[in-house]
């Protein structure tokens, strides 16, 4: 016999209840949602109808519930809106319920309002709406498990009503959500003291990136190692000298790979012949404040080179297949290697696109200036078009450039350059641009060991309030647990036993039923 879907509904639920109702209290009872509650769900005025919003009906869809209680809505209808629509009222204090994309989405209705068809409400009743609130806070997941469908995940009301509930004794419901409320809201505070540290240290971060690139960090180290300083001059006459021995190598490099290319011409392209560096100026500070000892100088006059990775063409790329880097490979001071994917590369293209230790990779896109420094773990992986290689001279760390980007970020000094509206981009021509800080080697290393240290023992801290934030959210469910297995307060004998509330209210739905079928039999 094919198993139809409200038997694997069933299936399900029964499985649920039997986790549910191990160890309750002999005067609590496990029932259904259905059983317990009257479920209903609104709809959608026809959207091309100007008659039927700008009304003063507040109308709810998803994104207007906020796991408490609902007041307002970014979308009002009209009374007419209303009436010619499935969209009905829903009563005050009425617990709603989110079926698609957001399954388990909760609310409480503040007032009266109206709400589209993804959204089931129960309407009150003798149950302590708050007692339903926090239960199904408790069953969320569980309600998640039960979504069907491809694009989007929903359950119907046909698996809302089924799902088991556990019912306490009404006094015992008070009690329950007193206790809850009253552990969630010490709870709270502990939580916003732990946002509000995590919110210091992103303030304190910063602040130590803006002394590190001020020069402030290195004042007293300045002072104790004059020696080891060079003028601004000095510094340019360096770097130039460098970037030219490393172009006129390139272009030595060139020369003999063209003539191997000469000797075997067949389904090999003619290497590429490197580009002349860019000659070195001086720019404006651009609202740099840093030591008479430091100058500015745009990526394109200090990097020996900037590269922008291959070109992923299955169709087109020839050479022997290798291992490389895109986008998704990069993460902000390191790399995920776990699934990297490959493309054919040619010899000749091999030095061009292959990353040595010490190279500075950026992303392109997706988040552009996101980017590590390579630890050279290996010599065969590449870069694909998503990113570009920036190689410096012997002058200029490449961790000190590094640093100096995550700072720029925030501060808007790198994000000018990129391209775009809503894709954002950064180019080879927006990245040459970027004005980076220059000092001499040694302060350049002094500032990136301070800043390891420093911002290594800020992550430490900041993953320590990570965790306890987590432990916060694993700490909230346990209270649930606790207080939906008669775990959280004392059972008083003296209470109405769940089976009599159950009763009564069976026989009040039995009433409500006949009164409504009475209405539809008159309208008939």
């Amino acid at each position: 016999m094919t198993e139809t879907k409200s038997d694997i509904h069933l299936s399900q639920s029964s499985q649920i209840k039997g986790e549910l109702s191990f160890g309750l209290p002999t005067a609590w009872i496990i029932t259904t949602l259905g059983e317990t509650f009257v479920w209903g769900s609104g709809g959608t005025p026809k959207k091309g109808n100007p008659k039927y919003y700008d009304g003063n009906i507040p109308w709810l869809v998803i994104g207007d519930l906020n796991d408490g209680i609902v007041n307002e809505s970014n979308t009002k209808i009209t009374e007419l809106g209303l009436k010619n629509s499935s969209a009905k009222l829903v009563a005050t204090g009425s617990l709603l319920l989110a079926m698609y994309g957001s399954i388990g989405r909760l609310g409480i209705a503040g007032k009266q309002l109206a709400t589209n068809q993804a959204i089931a409400f129960a309407k009150p009743n003798e149950i302590n709406t708050l007692y339903l609130f926090y239960y199904l806070k408790y069953v969320r997941n569980r309600f998640i498990g039960l979504g069907k469908g491809a694009t989007q995940q929903n359950i119907s009301q046909t698996v809302i009503k089924e799902f088991p509930f556990v019912l306490a004794p009404l006094k015992e419901q008070r009690r329950i959500v007193a206790k809850i409320e009253e552990l969630f809201s010490e709870l709270d505070k502990g939580i916003e003291s732990l946002k509000t540290a995590r919110e210091q240290l992103k303030v304190y971060r910063q602040a130590v990136l803006k002394h590190a690139f001020e020069g402030k960090l290195t004042t007293k180290w300045r002072e104790q190692n004059r020696d080891k300083l060079e003028s601004p001059e000095q510094l340019l006459a360096h770097i130039k000298q460098e970037r030219e021995i490393h172009y006129q190598q390139q272009l030595k490099d060139w020369k003999t790979a063209v003539t191997k290319w000469e000797n075997n011409r067949k389904g090999v392209k003619k290497p590429s012949k490197p580009f002349k560096t860019r000659l070195m100026s001086r720019v404006e500070p651009d609202n740099f404040n840093f030591p008479n000892s430091w100058t500015v100088l745009e990526l394109g006059s200090l990097a020996s080179e900037s590269v922008l990775g291959k070109m992923l063409d299955k169709q087109k790329n020839m050479g022997s297949m290798r291992c490389y880097l895109g986008n998704i490979n990069v993460r902000w001071g390191a790399f995920d290697l776990a699934k990297l994917k490959s493309m054919r590369i040619e010899d000749h293209e091999v030095e061009r696109y292959r990353l040595i230790k010490g190279d500075l990779v950026i992303c392109e896109g997706g988040e552009p200036g996101r980017c590590a420094v390579w630890n050279g773990s290996s010599d065969n992986v590449f870069i694909q078009k998503a990113l570009h290689r920036v190689r410096f001279t012997e002058s200029y760390d490449s961790g000190f450039a590094y640093y100096y980007i995550v700072y720029a970020i925030t501060t808007h000094r790198i994000t000018k350059y990129f391209t775009g509206t809503t894709i954002k981009h950064l180019t080879g021509a927006g990245l040459e641009k970027i004005k980076f800080p220059v000092c001499s080697m040694a302060e350049q290393r002094e500032i990136v060991a301070n800043l390891d240290q420093k911002l290594t023992n800020l992550d430490s801290v900041d993953q320590q309030l990570s965790l306890e934030l987590n432990q916060s959210e694993i700490l909230r469910q346990s209270i649930l647990k606790k207080a939906f297995s008669g775990q959280l307060v004392h059972q008083d004998p003296n209470d109405e036993p769940a089976s009599t509330l159950l009763a009564r209210i069976r026989a009040e739905k039995i009433v409500q039923e006949s009164i409504s079928d009475k209405r539809i039999t008159k309208k008939a």
